[in-house]
């Protein structure tokens, strides 16, 4: 995806589902899920040991989320990432986004093929960083 695309999908896109948030303040998913928030989009975490996080419910799965979810922001690690790519296909999320380590290039052309935009090896905090830069 290119940076002009990341750059739309970020300004586009408001509603984050978080898979492998944690409220564990030194991890990175609390981190980059905490930026997030304070730069007004609305963060939805996703762990089933959680029950809230940043302020707001938690949810074992995404397919329990009540409303639409525009990004499906993944902290979990490479293996894990198919499932989650299914998920977010069934909930019609209209984006997956690996973080920095995350890759799955099955997972990738799955989502593609099912019509989502898919970010791979990108923070999104840095990406949302270089956009106010911009």
């Amino acid at each position: 995806m290119t940076s002009a695309h990341i750059v739309d999908l970020l300004r586009k896109c408001r509603t984050i589902a978080v898979v492998g948030l944690s409220s564990k303040q030194y991890r990175a998913s609390y981190g980059v899920s905490e930026y997030m928030q304070k730069h007004g989009y609305r963060i939805i975490p996703v762990n089933p040991n959680e029950n809230e996080v940043l302020g707001e419910k938690s949810y074992a799965r995404l397919e329990d989320i009540p409303e639409h979810v525009d990004i499906v922001d993944i902290f979990r690690r490479s293996e894990a990432v198919l499932p989650i790519v299914d998920s977010a296909i069934r909930i019609g999320a209209n984006a997956v986004w690996m973080q920095e380590g995350v890759i799955h290039e099955e997972a990738a052309q799955k989502a593609k093929d099912a019509g989502l935009d898919v970010v791979m090896d990108r923070c999104i905090l840095k990406e949302h960083m270089h956009l106010n830069r911009g």
